[in-house]
């Protein structure tokens, strides 16, 4: 564990390191099956595949990330959309519920296993049924590693987390935990979920009520406070920006007065926080349609 979060050469070598990462997918596979979450060598070994999976995109061996592009640009030309990513054509949206997780095998092995469902189903099971702060916070980690960057991978996984293995209640119940840290996680996870355009309607309709809910109505207590609220404010904005459905839906869970109080705080501990919702403030008000329903 230790070992794991030694750089970007330690984390090559264990990824290269024959058998590691399958006996740790084993291992879990294990005390899932025999009702044991909380186990301690459990969170061990998920706080490794945490630290593997950090950056793994940009470090992924050439002959892995050649495949994954490759495959990708293959279903895009045939397509003939205009990119894969980026665009809110409806076409591109469609495509991307269509894209399969690049290099999905039915049997992985090594690395190949760090993107695969069979491990992302592990993780939402984890955090289901885990009521340890550093396993759940592991686990989240890690989905948040995967769903990082603007890769083929991070949109693949995060359908799989969203819509093929229904991973939106586990993650929504982490937003209400007492542990600073997990909820902190959590939160990073959805922001990098709700970059997926053709994710943004089942989130919104799952959680947006419940991340105004969590936001803070007065000054933030801490560091971790601060983040956590920028970074409900940038989820709130992916979800909102494209649709007046899901701003409306913000504005009924009476969010407009605590975004407007986070706006106002000009502390300089707190003003990531203060920046986020002035952004999130603004792009509300793009919406003319509910101008009326903002002043009342």
């Amino acid at each position: 564990r230790n070992m794991s979060s030694a750089g970007p050469e330690g984390r090559k070598k264990m990824r290269e390191c024959n058998g590691l990462i399958d006996s740790l997918v084993y291992y879990i596979q294990g005390t899932i099956a025999d009702h044991e979450p909380n186990d301690k060598a459990t969170e061990n070994c998920v706080c490794i595949l945490h630290n593997l999976s950090y950056q793994l995109e940009t470090e992924l061996p050439e002959s892995y990330a050649r495949t994954i592009y490759m495959q990708r640009r293959n279903i895009s030309s045939n397509d003939k959309t205009p990119g894969c990513f980026g665009t809110r054509s409806r076409k591109v949206k469609e495509k991307q519920q269509d894209t399969p997780i690049p290099e999905e095998k039915s049997n992985p092995r090594g690395v190949e296993s760090l993107w695969h469902s069979t491990l992302i189903r592990i993780y939402l099971s984890l955090i289901a049924k885990s009521t340890r702060n550093y396993t759940q916070e592991a686990s989240l980690g890690a989905l948040q590693n995967l769903t990082a960057g603007s890769g083929p991978m991070p949109f693949a996984v995060a359908q799989t987390v969203v819509q093929k293995a229904n991973g939106l209640p586990s993650i929504r119940n982490m937003l209400h935990v007492s542990h600073p840290t997990v909820k902190k996680t959590a939160v990073s996870l959805l922001r990098n979920l709700s970059r997926n355009t053709s994710l943004q309607s089942d989130i919104a309709r799952e959680v947006l009520p419940d991340l105004v809910l969590i936001l803070p109505s007065s000054v933030l207590a801490s560091d971790i406070a601060c983040d956590t609220t920028a970074s409900i404010c940038y989820t709130l904005y992916n979800l909102t920006q494209s649709s007046s459905h899901n701003a409306r839906l913000l504005l009924s869970a009476d969010g407009l007065p605590k975004i407007i109080a986070i706006s106002m705080n000009d502390s300089n501990m707190f003003s990531k926080a203060s920046r986020a919702a002035s952004v999130l403030l603004y792009s509300l008000w793009s919406h003319t349609d509910l101008h009326s329903a903002y002043k009342k």
